[in-house]
């Protein structure tokens, strides 16, 4: 005959196998949730790709690689892109229909991806330059070493020269200021030769 202690102990016992299950589907559910999440960002970002090349590897400076950006950033700049706080004749429509979670979806996939070294020449002398220039308006104090960017300050190591001449002529004419002001403060004293210099620097860093 069970007294009552045994009783109790028995309990337990089938309490926590019962909850140990419980845990073990939980932690087996997990990894067919993250591939069905996966799966559609992947779809959701296929028509970024178009513009942005695969995995958000630009293949032009016409348009920004996203590879290995930082989430946050991704996701800010979508956010402005639809609130009018930045504008571009091709992003601005792409982004007019995106939600909230559409948004993080794209960042968090484009995050993931692995950035691939593009395919420029610099100029020694003027990665040089850039890279005194860049040391001299203290750019690592936001962008990081290497310029590998951190929460809403991009990465933009091995971005397109071309993008990255065109940014920062657009902070300094005040044509881009959904940055709260502070890459506007950074560039309006810079010149033509310290933009193409600074660009030279940062897309050479792969």
């Amino acid at each position: 005959m069970m007294t009552r202690s045994s009783k109790r102990s028995k309990r337990v016992r089938v309490w926590f196998v019962y909850a140990l299950w419980l845990v073990a589907c939980l932690l087996l559910s997990l990894p067919s949730m993250s591939r069905a999440d996966a799966q559609s960002a992947a779809t959701k970002a296929a028509v970024c790709t178009s513009c942005h090349g695969l995995g958000g590897n630009s293949t032009t400076g016409e348009y920004p690689s996203l590879a290995g950006q930082t989430s946050r950033y991704l996701y800010l700049q979508l956010r402005d892109f639809k609130a009018g706080r930045r504008s571009d004749p091709r992003m601005s429509p792409m982004a007019a229909n995106l939600t909230p979670d559409d948004m993080h979806d794209l960042a968090d996939y484009f995050a993931a991806q692995k950035p691939i070294a593009i395919d420029f020449k610099a100029d020694p002398v003027k990665v040089e330059a850039g890279r005194k220039k860049s040391e001299e308006i203290l750019c690592t104090m936001c962008h990081l070493g290497g310029f590998a960017g951190q929460n809403e300050i991009p990465r933009v190591a091995g971005q397109q020269y071309a993008y990255i001449v065109k940014q920062l002529q657009d902070f300094r004419d005040r044509k881009r200021t959904n940055d709260a002001g502070n890459m506007t403060s950074v560039s309006k004293n810079l010149t033509d030769a310290d933009i193409e210099n600074l660009a030279n620097y940062i897309a050479n860093l792969q």
